[in-house]
């Protein structure tokens, strides 16, 4: 994503170390007479050259700096160096933080919530687009009233692929998603909304008491890493801070395929949804972290040894 350049560097207090001409992506600054000035029409607008500069002397107007102020949270703008964290405590959260089914009733206050979207902001996006969005859902009732029109959407979609005719056309003309989706989830789905229509229990939010919904506008270059890693960040905050989250994959696919849903939360129907986040106060008290299954990484090198090629 190509802006107009709207970078100020400061005559007065800059020292013409260079510094920012370097770590410029776009090639938006040179050094002229000594000094770093603006030459290029186009920035990424990534603030490189402001969190680089030792004498503040550089501002890019793209950015809004209350962004990233919290509400409920400590701000601390001191950088963190690499290497100056502590590694072995950011991978005992990663590994600790686990998906939570039964959540407690307990609100979160909108203040907390938004905080939550500002720590989604800091995660990186493709070509700096930061074209984002997040919808809030911040009660117990209004998650319930979502809860309910993605159960209408499951309904007719049980009726559906309830039909043999139904899911031949799919196996035909919809690489047969229709007969994966009856061979996967039916029978699931079929008791989902069996216990939550006789019985009230919630299989798809489980009780969350608040959900976020993350997306992204058009023209971004790459929408759903932007939306996961904005996820991830929260994810992991959200346990630091004593929450739990779940991902609902059902909403996103519902969301997907039914543009009224979107009409209900009043989502413009050209926003695509990547990430839906059930938040709340777990009930669950787990002891350790989880497993994982075994992974071998390939290795590609091109100074590794290879074979003799025999002629």
């Amino acid at each position: 994503m190509r802006r107009k350049t709207n970078t100020i560097i400061d005559p007065e207090k800059c020292t013409g170390c260079g510094l920012c001409v370097k770590v410029c992506p776009s090639d938006t600054l040179t050094m002229k007479d000594g000094k770093a000035v603006v030459t290029g029409p186009y920035s990424l607008g990534c603030e490189h050259c402001v969190a680089v500069c030792p004498v503040d002397a550089v501002t890019v107007g793209f950015v809004d700096s209350d962004a990233l102020r919290f509400e409920t949270l400590p701000n601390d703008d001191e950088y963190v160096k690499p290497g100056s964290y502590d590694a072995a405590a950011l991978i005992r959260l990663m590994k600790s933080r686990r998906s939570t089914r039964d959540f407690a009733p307990d609100p979160l206050p909108l203040s907390r919530l938004n905080d939550f979207v500002r720590i989604g902001l800091t995660a990186p996006t493709g070509t700096n687009s930061q074209l984002w969005t997040f919808t809030i859902i911040p009660d117990r009732d209004s998650v319930a009233a979502f809860a309910k029109q993605l159960g209408r959407f499951f309904e007719k979609l049980n009726k559906m692929a309830e039909s043999a005719l139904a899911r031949g056309i799919s196996r035909v003309f919809m690489k047969d998603v229709l007969g994966e989706y009856y061979q996967d989830y039916y029978e699931s789905v079929k008791e989902g909304l069996r216990q939550y229509r006789e019985e009230g229990r919630d299989r798809l939010f489980h009780g969350a008491p608040a959900v976020i919904l993350i997306g992204s506008a058009p023209g971004a270059s790459c929408p759903a890493e932007d939306a996961l890693l904005a996820t991830q960040n929260i994810v992991l905050a959200a346990h630091a801070l004593g929450y739990g989250t779940c991902l609902i994959g059902f909403a996103v696919e519902a969301m997907k395929n039914d543009p009224k849903l979107k009409d209900f939360l009043g989502i413009p129907r050209d926003e695509k949804i990547y990430s839906v986040i059930a938040l709340g106060k777990p009930r669950e008290k787990y002891r350790r972290p989880a497993g994982r299954k075994k992974v071998t990484p390939r290795v590609f090198s091109v100074s590794a040894s290879r074979p003799e090629t025999r002629r």
